[in-house]
């Protein structure tokens, strides 16, 4: 007799833009087609339907009784490390001998390494990288080791592949913002810009970047600044989204505790150390009164 092998859950962010929700929907059925053999689900924390919750009871209603949770993240922020994690735990209570392990955010991954160099070569279109300094724009974060994850895919992004620069800005709650970037790679002798968001669907934020870019390059004609486009529901993705779903599966879990402010006491940010974490409904997208720092700590316990 086989035994069928855990679902798969993912867990997205979620936004006030309908199309990035239609988007994030439709990448969770695409892995469902592509995966016959598995029951597929996705949900959301926040702001967009369906809840994590009604996913994990949908699943629980087709006969599951084990599954792997994929957070649809790019890096291990306060959802990631916090939100879901509580969430899992909640809907394990309500669904009595229900099991699941807890995978780890998407990136940096050198498959994703790859989609931000082809959204850099369509922006390009054949101007020599060498010309060219990039600005890779993440949607920022009170944990600066979500932060410093993005300026980790900076310099991966930079190393052997030949561009002028790769700097970093975030569209919200962290420093530099868009305009200060700009500033900042211009103040560097930067000519030729191309701002590149570090998110995987459209959405209130990537179109914020776009439009801070823009109003930007209309006050500063001297430097030529490009839009590149998110990340999108590349084949890649796809991917990469069932190498988690292996490591979650196998138990092969390495989320990065290093420098999680939830583990380590950091300059700042010792009170968080050590503290439950509780789930929280953000009420907004716009990287305004989310109240992460009221966050807490995680015991960092991501298998169940």
């Amino acid at each position: 007799m086989t035994t069928q092998p855990p679902a798969l859950l993912i867990a997205g962010h979620g936004t006030r833009d309908e199309a990035g929700a239609e988007a994030f929907r439709d990448f969770v059925k695409e892995l469902g087609r592509r995966h016959p053999e598995l029951p597929v689900a996705g949900g959301f924390i926040e702001l967009s339907p369906p809840p994590l919750g009604e996913a994990v009871t949908e699943l629980v209603e087709r006969g599951v009784r084990r599954f792997a949770a994929v957070p649809l993240m790019l890096v291990s922020a306060g959802h990631a490390k916090g939100d879901i994690p509580a969430a899992l735990a909640r809907e394990k209570e309500r669904h009595p001998g229900v099991t699941y392990t807890y995978g780890r955010p998407l990136g940096p991954h050198p498959a994703l390494l790859r989609v931000l160099e082809r959204r850099l070569d369509e922006t390009l279109a054949g101007t020599p990288r060498e010309d060219v300094t990039v600005l890779l724009v993440g949607r920022g974060s009170t944990d600066p080791d979500a932060n410093a994850e993005v300026c980790k895919a900076a310099r991966l992004l930079w190393e052997g592949r030949g561009y002028a620069g790769v700097e970093t800005a975030f569209v919200s709650l962290a420093a530099p913002d868009v305009p200060s970037g700009l500033d900042r790679v211009a103040r560097l002798g930067a000519r030729r810009v191309v701002v590149l968001p570090y998110f995987l669907f459209t959405g209130i934020l990537p179109d914020r970047v776009r439009r801070q870019t823009e109003e930007w390059a209309a006050a500063h004609p001297e430097v030529e600044v490009r839009s590149a486009d998110v990340i999108g529901p590349e084949p890649e993705l796809l991917d990469l989204v069932m190498e988690r779903y292996a490591e979650a599966v196998a138990g092969d879990l390495r989320m990065n505790c290093d420098s999680c402010v939830y583990r380590i006491a950091l300059p700042g940010f010792e009170d968080k150390v050590g503290l439950p974490q509780q789930p929280h409904f953000h009420p907004d997208d716009d990287g305004h009164g989310h109240g992460h720092h009221h966050h807490g700590g995680h015991s960092h316990s991501h298998a169940h």
